[in-house]
């Protein structure tokens, strides 16, 4: 299920190009009375789009199912698609534009958390409900805020000990992209590796931008660890594999990731580079039960030769919209209060990567989390961890004592 992205972004790139003099609506009709707006903010063009592709091809797919069986209150459901091309100020044009003058319903996107930040305070201040469909770095804390991706207590905690036991190691090197996601991961991969007895040797931080990784894998090579960790982002940090292979390290230390893959990498680099790590997500493709097998049919039906690799983040993307339906038909109304105290009753979906339900302190979902090895541009699950609670942010979040809470808590401090 390789995406072309040439064709998948021929309705929607010429468009959001020309979205910098105006609004980015992507493929929308005129709203009616027997409609509910609602948007999404993703990159679907720019240095982020092979996070944002996947996850706009399952919300489609989520939107064009609920309303093939008679939409939502009995009204259709009208998907209003901006696309920010990796523009954190597009990001803020946008999301105010969708709760001013559109009035949706509920926003959905954001890839990095830097988006994420710029808009959530936004889409609070406008009271419009925001669902983050993005593994992340957790601590957000927030009535208004929605995640349903992993956090590092659902997937680094197992992970952890998982790669120290298989590779009998204990001495771990971080490596992270230089921003929060990075910063914020590394604390929690220093917490879980102590807890099992371990010790991180060092960590380095990389911008975006990066592409030359020579003095690191010198680095590396001199610390001498059981375990490589890594926390990098996006096509530009894909160089660090590629020099590593080239270096003659390929498969010398283990790798293990809590983000590796969500951008194709496994895919795109060749096995050589790319075998043997080992992640921690809340979907993988590869996963073989009849909820993902019909999923990916279903998914093929729509968008056929052009059907994308399917992720976390994109399947998270699904599972939100699910999420977001229920809790309207459960209230009765896309009334933003009363959506959110039915969310909070914690009725559960099951989607393509298992039970996923909203935990109503903190507003993330407890999820099935799965282990799983590259192996030959795929991955191959090992094991499964059922109903993973989002504990982390559970530590400094309580919502349903302070609902007026509205901040990031970072690892080692509470307000």
């Amino acid at each position: 299920m390789k995406q072309s992205r040439r064709t998948f972004l021929k309705s929607t790139v010429a468009v959001g190009a020309a979205s910098l003099a105006g609004p980015a609506l992507i493929g929308t009709a005129h709203a009616a009375d027997d409609t509910i707006k609602i948007a999404n903010i993703t990159d679907v063009s720019g240095g982020l789009d092979i996070y944002g592709q996947p996850q706009v091809a399952c919300l489609e797919l989520a939107v064009d199912e609920v309303n093939a069986n008679g939409g939502v209150l009995g009204k259709q459901v009208e998907l209003i698609k901006y696309d920010p091309q990796s523009n954190i100020q597009l990001y803020t044009q946008y999301a105010t534009e969708a709760a001013t003058r559109e009035q949706v319903s509920a926003v959905f996107g954001g890839v990095t958390s830097a988006s994420r930040e710029a808009i959530r305070p936004l889409l609070r201040r406008y009271n419009t409900l925001y669902f983050y469909p993005t593994l992340y770095e957790g601590g957000v804390c927030d009535r208004n805020f929605f995640c349903n991706g992993s956090t590092p207590a659902q997937t680094i905690e197992v992970l952890m000990p998982f790669v120290m036991e298989k590779f009998s190691g204990k001495k771990v090197y971080v490596i992270a992209a230089d921003y929060n996601y990075g910063w914020i991961s590394a604390k929690w991969v220093k917490h879980y590796t102590e807890a099992n007895g371990g010790e991180v040797l060092d960590t380095e931080y990389f911008p975006l931008d990066v592409t030359d990784f020579g003095a690191t894998i010198k680095n590396i090579q001199a610390a001498k660890p059981d375990i490589l960790f890594t926390l990098l982002v996006g096509g530009n940090h894909m160089s660090f594999f590629r020099q590593w292979a080239s270096a003659g390290l390929a498969g010398k230390i283990p790798m293990a990731s809590s983000d590796f893959g969500v951008g194709n990498e496994h895919i795109v680099l060749t096995p050589e580079e790319s075998n043997g790590m080992v992640a921690a997500y809340a979907y993988m493709q590869e996963l073989e039960t009849t909820a993902n097998t019909a999923f990916l049919e279903r998914l093929r039906a729509k968008f056929g030769d052009d059907t994308p690799y399917v992720n976390e983040l994109a399947v998270s993307a699904y599972n939100a919209f699910y999420h977001w339906v229920g809790g309207v038909e459960r209230a009765g109304t896309t009334d933003r209060l009363a959506v959110i105290k039915a969310l909070e009753d914690g009725t559960p979906f099951n989607g393509p990567g298992g039970r996923s339900v909203i935990d109503p302190r903190t507003h993330h979902a407890i999820l099935d989390v799965h282990i799983g090895e590259v192996e030959n541009n795929a991955f191959r699950v090992l094991e499964s961890h059922s109903q993973r609670p989002p504990s982390d942010t559970a530590q400094f979040c309580d919502l349903l004592s302070n609902p007026n809470d509205n901040q990031q808590y970072v690892i080692g401090t509470k307000a």
